[in-house]
């Protein structure tokens, strides 16, 4: 084969490898060895690898916590909320570590998908408005006729976009959501005017802010930023699973709510920097000191023992509510969307 023909193949499956979720990440993730156990093989699509916000999956196979407890667990990646959970109905995974408001959504739909692990009790979500844009858009009350980034149409940053439109008294319809991912390409999307503002979460908030590609509108790292964005606390990030999975393998998933468990734990008792060293050196993109810096700004947003917040699923219920006409006049069970078995028992 000419070196033309090789470079062209070699593109070719580049760019197919990049389609394919997880395909260029999931081996940075898994560097515990678990993968030769013998014992469960269990795959999870985590809704973007290097995000702070779902850093307990990562942390969790990086103490070795999965192998510990004796099930091996494949880390796959999909940026958007909404992609990940696709692949979870259509069994190419068994579980998502995505944002709990999707498990309504789907509930609507007539499927079943509960939260096993409750990782966090607020979205960990910004919206940050491009520098460019600052002086039009000083509240959500300005986003309309506005580009706002999203990492997906149908993810949950579009979710919590519209409401944050709706409770401003702008209308869904006259706001553009653009979907631009997170990482390098929503900096990319904001510093060359394609958005004037989006959703996104650390560390990629760290970078915009040191870049000066934009600032902080709405916070909803802390529980305080959360209940003044969104009127309560809401829970997020988690680990959810079909619900017939989960009741055809109660020994697995309390393996997995075991490890996960034992992570937020220790997330409670080490510093920022004790977690940045734990991690693969790759996630630091913007460097050292702003990755540290992204875990301690979005530290407050999880949970110590993985219990959903009491009231927090009704909060993510009148989100919903306020702008998905799904979900608007339907009945839901939440009580079906969660469940706090496997993670007292860890407890």
């Amino acid at each position: 084969m000419r070196t033309s023909a090789k470079l062209s193949a070699l593109v070719v499956a580049g760019a197919m490898c990049l389609s394919l979720s997880g395909c260029a990440d999931e081996s940075s993730a898994d560097t515990s060895g678990s993968e030769s156990l013998k014992g469960d093989v269990v795959k999870i699509m985590v809704g973007g690898l290097d995000k702070v916000i779902y850093l307990p999956a990562v942390l969790t196979q990086r103490l070795g916590y999965f192998q510990q407890e004796g099930v091996t667990v494949k880390l796959l990646s999909e940026p958007a909320g909404v992609q990940a959970t696709t692949s979870l109905l259509s069994n190419d995974v068994q579980g998502v570590v995505g944002f709990y408001d999707h498990t309504l959504d789907l509930q609507v739909k007539g499927k079943k998908v509960e939260s096993v692990v409750q990782l966090a009790q607020t979205p960990g979500e910004v919206e940050v408005v491009s520098t460019k844009a600052a002086g039009d858009i000083v509240s959500p009350k300005d986003f309309k006729g506005k580009k706002l980034g999203v990492t997906g149409l149908g993810s949950s940053t579009d979710f919590l976009t519209k409401y944050l439109a709706v409770k401003n008294g702008v209308d869904v319809s006259d706001v553009t959501p653009v979907a631009v991912g997170a990482g390098q390409t929503f900096l990319s999307a904001l510093e060359k005017g394609a958005i004037d503002g989006g959703m996104t979460t650390d560390p990629t908030v760290a970078q915009v802010l040191d870049k000066n590609l934009g600032k902080v509108l709405v916070d909803m790292r802390t529980p305080e930023g959360s209940k003044a964005a969104l009127g309560g606390l809401y829970p997020a990030s988690s680990l959810y699973m079909s619900s017939d999975w989960v009741n055809s393998n109660k020994e697995t998933v309390q393996k997995l709510a075991n490890a996960m468990v034992k992570t937020l734990k220790w997330m409670s008792e080490h510093t920022p920097e004790e977690i940045a060293a734990q991690m693969p050196a790759d996630y630091a993109k913007g460097g050292k000191d702003l990755y540290v810096k992204s875990i301690r700004s979005t530290l407050p947003m999880f949970t110590k023992d993985g219990v959903m917040p009491a009231d927090g699923p009704k909060t993510v219920l009148q989100v919903l509510k306020s702008f998905n006409p799904n979900l608007k006049n339907a009945s839901v069970d939440l009580a079906k969307t969660y469940t706090t078995e496997f993670v007292k028992k860890a407890g």
